[in-house]
């Protein structure tokens, strides 16, 4: 956790509404940092139907690994979260971790430990003593809260410098419902599923397979476009739980992912999962500056977000935005590395509305003052047209600042 928040902080947070059927509550358990809040106990009161994708890393962390058993399993009661110690690269005791944790939270809660799910983030390689926080699941669980989402998110941060929460209604049937959702994540960001963690929780009432449907259709457009620093940590977990409690409304269980009634709610749920992905992308460690970079007239969009995420992810790209120059020569450059079909004679960039490069060249109006206000605002939007098909892609990534490399020069201390 930074002591500076970001400048491209939210300027105000959502009121997170209580959400029927599950109650959270944190904990100092001094895992890293003494007198800091890095457990989160949440909870549900009845089986939720639940949904998750993990990182692609092959090297997962023992808590990811505890995930992906449980899941097949389609109902969860808890869910135990600790910052400061990824528990990856653990062996043994990674596992041993794990066990300790599920059986004293499924002991608090008095379910089976396949109804438990963990995620733990912060420093790779180092062991996690889970007796820290496993003894205190128990206290945690009798004062868990339904109106305790801020300090949720505040529990799982690391070098974050805010918390990540978003909120949604819809109605399923004419019945509404409600989704909230909370993110971790400012540095080793670059999904490849999902990113850092986070955690999505609705009243709605509908089954497991639906929901892992929704969310790993959900996640490509949001968590997996975007990127702070490419690189995919060993601990990438997003989970999509469903308490059910609107069927006391009527709401009647959807079962069929292709369900008429379900679209609104998939709005909502998408429109969710952008919001939560952009704030982290706007957390980046050390960030002044937000890219959006909108690839259009590639091949396919498969290519389209090649292409962007090239951009995204070039050091060139990003400390140009850091220092609010308008090289757009470097946009070039990352598009001719992408691997995908360019040609160079067609391809167009913008920075903003201005149009800096046309047909292969420099454009004939090109303004170096234009380009260089676009520069110095804190939203950069910028545009490539390939005008070779109809495909299209839009991802968001932030600056590199030599913050981001004072953070992470000195990670672990």
């Amino acid at each position: 956790m930074s002591s500076s928040v970001s400048p491209l902080a939210p300027k105000s947070y959502p009121e997170m509404p209580a959400l029927r059927g599950v109650r959270m509550a944190t904990a100092a358990a001094g895992i890293k940092y003494k007198n800091r809040t890095d457990v989160l106990f949440m909870v549900f009161d009845a089986p939720a139907a639940v949904a998750g994708v993990f990182t692609k890393s092959k090297c997962p962390s023992a808590p990811v690994d505890f995930c992906r058993a449980n899941l097949a399993h389609g109902t969860a009661r808890a869910v135990v979260v600790n910052s400061g110690n990824a528990n990856a690269f653990t062996g043994a005791k990674g596992r041993q971790a794990t066990e300790l944790t599920a059986q004293s939270a499924a002991a608090a809660v008095g379910c089976g430990e396949h109804e438990i799910y963990l995620a733990s983030t912060g420093v790779i390689g180092e062991p996690l003593d889970a007796t820290k926080f496993a003894g205190v699941l128990g206290d945690m669980h009798g004062s868990a809260t339904g109106d305790f989402w801020q300090e949720a998110a505040k529990a799982i941060m690391t070098t974050d410098t805010y918390p990540k929460v978003a909120t949604r209604t819809a109605e399923i049937g004419g019945v509404a419902v409600t989704i909230n959702g909370i993110a971790k994540g400012a540095g080793m960001i670059a999904p490849d599923m999902a990113t850092m963690l986070s955690f999505v929780v609705t009243d709605a009432n509908i089954s497991s397979s639906v929901l892992q449907s929704l969310l790993s259709a959900g996640v490509e457009p949001s968590f997996n476009s975007m990127t702070v620093d490419s690189d995919t940590s060993t601990s990438d977990t997003l989970m999509l739980f469903a308490t059910g409690a609107a069927a006391s409304d009527g709401q009647t269980q959807i079962t069929d992912p292709a369900d008429p009634a379900l679209a609104a709610f998939r709005d909502a749920l998408n429109a969710l999962l952008k919001d939560l992905a952009i704030q982290v992308a706007r957390d980046g460690e050390g960030a002044t500056k937000m890219l959006e970079i909108t690839v259009t007239g590639a091949e396919s969009d498969a290519a389209a977000k090649t292409i962007a995420l090239s951009i995204a992810n070039s050091p060139l790209v990003k400390t140009a935005a850091a220092g609010e120059d308008a090289n757009w020569g470097r946009i070039v450059m990352a598009v001719g590395k992408a691997g995908e079909a360019a040609d160079r004679d067609k391809l167009a960039i913008w920075f903003g509305d201005v149009r800096v490069a046309v047909n292969g060249e420099r454009d004939p109006a090109y303004s170096e003052e234009a380009a260089s206000n676009v520069m110095k605002g804190q939203d950069i939007p910028v545009k490539v047209e390939l005008g070779l098909g109809s495909g299209t892609a839009t991802v968001w990534t932030c600056d590199l600042t030599k913050e981001y490399v004072a953070i992470n020069g000195d990670y672990r201390s």
